[in-house]
């Protein structure tokens, strides 16, 4: 296998990883979260949730499309007692995600795959979406 479609594989892997933790880290946020002010965007986090895990099936069709195996592995969570905290986490995780899938989309690009890079799209979009509930989550408090 071209090592640049290897290394393209070994970061969409990467990104899957990121993609399960998330899931975990918004179900968990959601579960614990507590305040009367945040008890619809806890909602919110369960449907992000779900969608993140659309993101690692759509990953691992792609991964496993290109030759490689879609990885098990979980990149760390995030806890915390504190709502505004797991708020701000989960804002982090999605400006990393944002900043992942451009890197990415730029990959698939260079490698002429451009309906990998439609597809990461459409998922950058998502992300873009969940970073901008979570920021309007934020502002209101």
């Amino acid at each position: 296998m071209d090592a640049d479609y290897q290394d393209l594989i070994t970061e969409l892997n990467k990104d899957l990883e990121w993609e399960y933790a998330a899931a975990i880290q918004y179900v968990q946020h959601a579960t614990v979260m507590s305040g009367a002010q945040f008890e619809s965007f806890r909602k919110e986090l369960i449907i992000h949730s779900q969608e993140e895990i659309q993101h690692a099936q759509i990953l691992s069709e792609q991964i496993s499309f290109l030759g490689g195996v879609p990885t098990v592995e979980v990149e760390r969570r995030l806890t915390s007692t504190s709502t505004l905290e797991m708020l701000q986490q989960d804002l982090e995780g999605e400006t990393h995600a944002i900043t992942r899938y451009k890197a990415r989309i730029a990959q698939a690009e260079a490698l002429g795959e451009y309906g990998l890079r439609r597809i990461l799209e459409d998922i950058l979009l998502q992300e873009e979406e969940h970073k901008r509930d979570l920021l309007s989550v934020l502002d209101n408090d």
